[in-house]
């Protein structure tokens, strides 16, 4: 497997419960990353810090990424030669940790089947992962004048998405044996627009281990502060930024909400004086098992994100047996359904206190199971790699 990261993040977990799976199987995996270190034994570092950081000075002042540093790609292609894997899996391949033209040129004259599971939309576009919240679709024909060229990835002159889309378009599809796996429906849908479209498209939810997230009666309000009479409802993020719409429409949520309810964030806060005194932020969370106590504690979980390629802390959300209420947009809405909460116009807050108040109404136990089921019968953890083996033994020759 090919990553930015390995063993943490949603897209490093990812890839070595994989790696995990195939492991207990019989069969030997390793992954290729770019940044950070891994706990995980089989892997192999592709580049330096050093290189990493000069790909990143390169991208920011040239407007290209995946053009630079070429010493770390080469010998991960000679890694792949002398390992001989019967498959190739890529993940995230931006983060400036490899030579795009190099790597594709590679996989193009070999035979091995390539699986690409996509977590973002940047494989199909000329340079954004996103682009629904500024309403641009130019990569369904042809990206030009990127109204995000200052976003992620982020340029500091040039406007390079017309050049990066002609590039993408021809490397990635260069590619004879390959796989696409989106992590959902609805980004199953987008590909299909895209000029990835001729590619075999197979759809498979990320996944939740429901053996940690489960339901906990431990009461924890103590722990952080919370009344023990307040109705909680719930938001967690990688990171909270006074500049994002979801946490100012927390925010603007916290002003509305009755006195016996409270909002508690959990997630890094780029200032702590971007979250107002009435919201009870949660900066750190020790693991898995104390995030699951936290998503069991709460009456509701409420995702403010509106551009979501999954959500898998809604789904981890729901395996604690907490309903959630999601905007209507990108693949949100396909988590949950009826019986596990509700889903409300994007950036409504009106409707999300509408929806809080059905759910403080009816009572989180109304929904819990129902939750659950949900999460065990859609997103397992065992069935969901499973399905991605599957899609690796039968593309082997």
């Amino acid at each position: 497997m090919v990553n930015t990261v390995s063993g943490y993040g949603s897209t490093g977990s990812i890839c070595v419960d994989i790696a995990t799976v195939l492991e207990k199987q019989g069969h030997e995996c390793y992954i290729a990353y770019g940044q950070g270190n891994t706990i995980y034994d089989k892997t192999f570092k592709i580049g330096t810090t050093l290189e990493n950081h000069l790909h990143n000075i390169g991208s920011r002042i040239m407007g290209k990424q995946g053009y630079f540093t070429k010493k770390g790609t080469r010998q991960l292609i000679e890694f792949i030669k002398e390992y001989q894997p019967d498959v190739i899996h890529l993940h995230n391949l931006h983060g400036n940790y490899l030579n795009l033209e190099l790597l594709f040129t590679y996989l193009a004259e070999i035979d091995n089947p390539v699986v690409w599971t996509l977590h973002d939309c940047w494989s199909f576009t000329g340079k954004c992962a996103h682009y629904t919240d500024v309403a641009c679709y130019k990569w369904q024909s042809h990206c030009h004048h990127c109204p995000q060229v200052e976003k992620y990835p982020p340029s500091l002159f040039l406007d390079q998405s017309e050049v990066m889309f002609a590039d993408k378009q021809k490397w990635f599809n260069s590619i004879k044996n390959l796989t696409i796996i989106p992590v959902s429906n609805w980004l199953a849908d987008e590909v299909k627009k895209s000029f990835l479209k001729n590619h075999v498209i197979k759809p498979i939810y990320n996944w939740v281990n429901h053996e940690v997230f489960v339901p906990s009666n431990e009461d924890i309000r103590e722990q952080y502060g919370i009344a023990k009479n307040k109705f909680i409802i719930l938001g967690v993020s990688a990171g909270w930024n006074i500049s994002s719409n979801k946490l100012k429409d927390f925010i603007t949520l916290s002003t509305l909400i009755s006195e016996d309810m409270q909002i508690v964030l959990v997630g890094k806060a780029d200032s702590q004086n971007d979250i107002p005194a009435s919201i009870i932020h949660i900066p750190y969370v020790d693991g898995a098992n104390e995030l699951s106590k936290i998503y069991s504690m709460a009456d509701v979980y409420v995702h403010l994100s509106t551009e979501d390629t999954f959500g898998k802390v809604i789904a981890e959300a729901m395996s604690c047996g907490t309903p959630a209420i999601v905007y209507n947009t990108t693949a949100c809405p396909e988590i949950i359904d009826d019986n596990c909460g509700y889903v409300v116009e994007k950036r409504n807050v009106k409707q999300i206190i509408e929806a809080i108040q059905k759910i403080k109404e009816n009572t989180k136990a109304y929904y819990s199971k129902k939750c659950r089921t949900r999460v065990v019968e859609n997103f397992d953890y065992f069935t969901n790699i499973n399905e991605t083996i599957t899609i690796y033994k039968s593309n082997i020759n």
